[in-house]
C-alpha cells in the first residue's frame, strides 16, 4: 500500500511489518490532521501485532506549534495499535527539538531512534527488527 501527499508518503511493507514514511516541508494543523487520518487507514493491516516505521525527515523543516500536539495523539495512537519501534531520520536540529516534543506526547520515546542518515537507519531496522522477524519464524 501507499499513501501519498505533496507533504507525506508512505508505503506499507506487510511481510516485513515495517511502514516507510516521508515526511515534506513545513506542517499546518490540516497537513497533520490529513496525514493521522490517511496513515490510520494506510496501517491496518499491521496493527493486530506488532510493527515498525522508519520515517525520513530530512525533507521536513519545522511546523507550526499545533503540529506537535497532533503528531503526540498520532502517536499515542501508534503505541496503543502495537507500534513497537520507531526510527527517524533528521538533519536539522530544529526540527530534532521539536521531534522530541512529539516523542514525549506521544510517550514512544522509549521505543525511538534518530539517525543522521537512511543508511544507518535502514541498517539498525535490518539487525533489530527484520532480522529478529524472520529468526522467529
Amino acid at each position: 500500500m501507499v499513501g501519498w501527499s505533496l507533504y507525506y508518503s508512505f508505503r506499507v511493507d506487510t511481510d516485513n511489518r515495517v511502514v516507510y514514511e516521508k515526511i515534506h516541508g513545513i506542517w499546518q494543523a490540516k497537513t497533520a490532521r490529513d496525514y493521522q487520518q490517511d496513515f490510520e487507514t494506510e496501517v491496518q493491516p499491521l496493527i493486530d501485532r506488532p510493527w515498525a516505521k522508519l520515517v525520513d525527515l530530512t525533507g521536513w523543516k519545522t511546523s507550526y506549534p499545533e503540529v506537535i500536539n497532533i503528531i503526540g495523539e498520532h502517536l499515542a495512537w501508534c503505541v496503543d495499535n502495537n507500534l513497537a519501534l520507531s526510527l527517524n531520520v533528521l538533519n536539522n536540529p530544529s526540527t530534532f527539538r521539536q521531534l522530541l516534543k512529539m516523542f514525549t506526547g506521544g510517550a514512544t520515546r522509549d521505543i525511538s531512534h534518530t539517525f543522521r542518515t537512511t543508511v544507518e537507519a535502514e541498517q539498525f531496522l535490518r539487525e533489530n527488527w527484520i532480522n529478529k522477524l524472520s529468526d522467529q519464524g
